[in-house]
């Protein structure tokens, strides 16, 4: 049976893990606690890139404590050195008489092969505690790590009626202030924004995290934009400090247009699909190699309708306001030719929903 004190110090780490949301990408959210005679002596958490690991920062704090301790983490011990040095070592050099891992890590180069170093080394090791806390948590590390594309989370605002806009394009505003706050912050979890050249063109949106809690947070705005219609006098040009911005085009886009975006700091890149339309898996195949590990779509329909479509979307995020819009030229969410029977609809799973305000949010699974 597991002791109750392992669940506590878990979920301690895991609270630890979660301060790293929206900063650590591409590498997983990480916590760490140490505890020795039934008090914690050292704690952490993978703060970004580049910095110490949560097992490392916790051992440190701990100091000679570390010794015969028991050391709590979120995910298996990394074996291998990038740009910090392997946690492995950092453990097997404390000393701890204990390790409890909660889930292991799916990269390739680690998988398992932390857990049989620590094992070798004569530490007791305990492998799966509150591992379904760390598949939630680390989603978009593990399409990443194991795929080498961004985890996809599409955002659409709706009327009752599904409608994402009027029949005159009026979009502004369906939402209730709270909710688009909401949406806002959950923005700054992002490593990239994704929209479509009519949504560029329409709304003229600037695509940065705006909300307090992310104070310097950059991210990439993306621009799926065939035939180069970019704006030169878009909104989202003065805001580069905020974040690049690449646009990803169809072959026969007008080359001139092409300097002139790039001469203004718009990185444009060249992705030719079917009928001179961008290939969307392509894009998403040059975003994982620029380690963008999460990607929010939000908008417009002929996009979110391709990302369905095509599956490349693993994640919804739909807010819904009670108000009704109608008009057969309204967009919807989901637009295209459909399915043709119920059967071959597409599946959302694991849904959940809550309020805020009048305005319900549902999230689920593709």
């Amino acid at each position: 049976m597991t002791d109750l004190k392992d669940f506590a110090y878990l979920e301690m780490a895991y609270g630890l893990a979660e301060k790293a949301r929206g900063w650590a990408s591409p590498n997983p959210y990480v916590g760490a606690v140490v505890v020795r005679r039934n008090k914690v002596v050292g704690h952490g958490f993978h703060e970004r890139p580049g910095r110490a690991h949560a097992e490392a920062i916790a051992l440190e704090r701990a100091g000679r404590l570390a010794g015969g301790s028991t050391l709590y983490v979120t995910l298996e011990p990394c074996v291998h050195w990038g740009r910090t040095p392997p946690c492995v070592d950092a453990v097997i050099r404390a000393k701890p008489k204990r390790v409890v891992v909660s889930a292991l890590d799916p990269n390739p180069i680690v998988f398992q092969k932390g857990i049989r170093r620590l094992r070798a080394a004569g530490i007791d090791v305990s492998v799966g505690l509150l591992r379904e806390r760390n598949a939630t948590l680390n989603e978009t590390y593990t399409k990443y790590i194991t795929r080498g594309i961004p985890f996809v989370t599409l955002k659409a605002a709706l009327s009752l009626d599904g409608r994402t806009a009027t029949r005159t394009m009026s979009s502004r505003w369906i939402s209730h202030p709270l909710t688009r706050d909401y949406v806002h912050l959950l923005r700054g979890e992002q490593d990239a924004i994704l929209v479509g050249i009519q949504t560029l063109i329409k709304d003229d949106p600037l695509l940065t995290v705006r909300h307090p809690q992310w104070g310097g947070k950059k991210i990439v705005r993306v621009i799926l934009d065939s035939q180069l219609r970019f704006p030169l006098r878009a909104r989202i040009l003065s805001t580069l400090s905020a974040g690049s911005v690449i646009v990803f085009s169809a072959r026969g886009a007008p080359s001139r247009k092409r300097a002139l975006l790039e001469r203004r700091g718009v990185e444009v890149i060249e992705v030719p699909g079917p009928g001179r339309r961008v290939q969307i898996a392509a894009a998403l195949a040059d975003l994982g190699k620029r380690g963008i590990a999460s990607l929010l779509v939000e908008g417009g329909s002929r996009v979110l309708t391709a990302m369905i479509e095509g599956r490349f979307a693993d994640k919804l995020l739909l807010t819904i306001s009670p108000r009704l819009i109608g008009g057969l030229a309204a967009p919807s969410f989901l637009e295209g030719e459909g399915v043709r029977l119920v059967q071959d609809s597409y599946p959302v799973r694991r849904v959940s929903s809550f309020l805020i305000g009048p305005d319900i949010v549902i999230e689920g699974y593709l």
